[in-house]
């Protein structure tokens, strides 16, 4: 259980019924337990709607209840998307939901669409903007219209950095007053307890916790640990993450091969439980070209580990330039490389320096306690009864 989480929920009259969508369950287990606990807590019922998968039981188990969502969260097919609408319209009409609660790009569009129709509080968490405004013209102007279109009229749509906020009033995709800010999915930092930075007698360990996909950086970082070899052979550069997406941008097992051959990265698999692995690090590394609010870094962080990261929308949220660790040009392996040689090269002494500053953000800002609040708050403020 998250003891992370406020000890006083807030009192309400009437219990509610709150549904929390997503493109896969797992997402909401791994991410939003907190949440779905506290919700629980206060006494409202919680429904899960999201495709099946194996975390399905875990959810469950906590008390929530599950209803399937099939649906494909790559295709872009008008087709496919406008029966999408059709599914959640149907899910929203049997559960009649009090609110819903949302999160990735495909239950928040098009469960919005779904949800205004219907007349339900719909409260969408825009992640991160992701590939669809990272591309071409022409896929920036169909995210500009759907996001538009869908979310236009929200009265609350929660963003993860001020970045991504900029981003959507200054280009006239929603107004500032629709926007509010949270800290991700927030940190339970008593989980993520601090460590001690381990032994160098093996080297000094550089994680990188990610999807194996190029729009994380995973080329540069590969580029970069082979050109450390040479300069800094004390560099351990350690990959954690599933291979094997079906994102677009992901790398295969060919790609990742030759340097793995060449001893320039060591690949630890995947796992369900990232501690252990921090714990072994001296520092966790994420040359993302853009995140809404980086797990990975702020999970590092709370553990005490110092980061490295680009200076990117997102990652620079979390990361205090030359306090808590180093940003780095976006999409330069050689900026990389040199960041994770300047980290290398501080005493030991220093690095933990930058992982204590590091916690003591994310116990300020980043905790648990503030996103549980923030959804608590604009609930109340949604379903107020008269």
């Amino acid at each position: 259980m998250h003891s992370g989480l406020p000890t006083q929920p807030v009192r309400r009259r009437l219990s509610l019924h709150i549904v929390l969508t997503v493109n896969k369950a797992w997402n909401i287990w791994n991410f939003r337990q907190p949440l779905v606990e506290a919700l629980l807590a206060d006494g409202h019922r919680v429904t899960v709607l999201a495709p099946h998968d194996e975390t399905v039981a875990n959810l469950t188990a906590l008390g929530a209840e599950f209803v399937d969502l099939p649906m494909n969260a790559r295709s872009l097919g008008p087709a496919q998307n406008l029966a999408l609408v059709g599914q959640f319209r149907r899910a929203f009409a049997r559960l009649a939901p009090d609110v819903v609660l949302s999160f990735t790009i495909k239950n928040n569009l098009f469960g919005a669409l779904a949800a205004r129709r219907m007349g339900i509080p719909f409260v969408p968490n825009v992640t991160g903007l992701g590939t669809i405004f990272l591309g071409s013209r022409p896929l920036f102007l169909l995210g500009q219209a759907l996001y538009r279109f869908a979310l236009g009229k929200s009265p609350v749509v929660f963003v993860q950095n001020e970045d991504d906020r900029d981003f959507l009033v200054d280009n006239r995709i929603l107004r500032a007053e629709q926007l509010r800010l949270l800290p991700g999915s927030g940190i339970d930092t008593q989980r993520f307890a601090p460590s001690p930075l381990p032994s160098r007698d093996e080297g000094i360990r550089f994680l990188m916790i990610s999807r194996l996909l190029r729009d994380k950086g995973i080329v540069e970082y590969l580029e970069a640990a082979r050109a450390l070899k040479t300069s800094h052979p004390q560099v351990r550069a350690q990959l954690l993450g599933p291979l094997g997406s079906d994102n677009r941008t992901a790398i295969g097992q060919e790609d990742l091969q030759a340097y793995l051959d060449d001893g320039s990265v060591e690949y630890l698999g995947q796992t369900p439980d990232v501690r252990p692995f921090i714990e072994e690090a001296h520092c966790v590394v994420l040359p993302s070209y853009r995140e809404g609010a980086p797990r990975s870094l702020i999970e590092a962080a709370s553990m005490g580990r110092p980061l490295i990261a680009t200076d990117a929308p997102g990652c620079r949220a979390v990361v205090d330039d030359g306090a808590s660790g180093f940003l780095c040009a976006v999409k330069s392996s050689d900026a990389l490389a040199t960041s994770i040689g300047r980290m290398a090269d501080l005493t030991p002494d220093a690095m933990q320096e930058m992982g204590d500053r590091g916690r003591e953000k994310m116990v300020s800002t980043y905790s648990v306690e503030h996103v549980v609040d923030a959804y608590r708050k604009v609930i109340a403020e949604l379903t107020v009864r008269a």
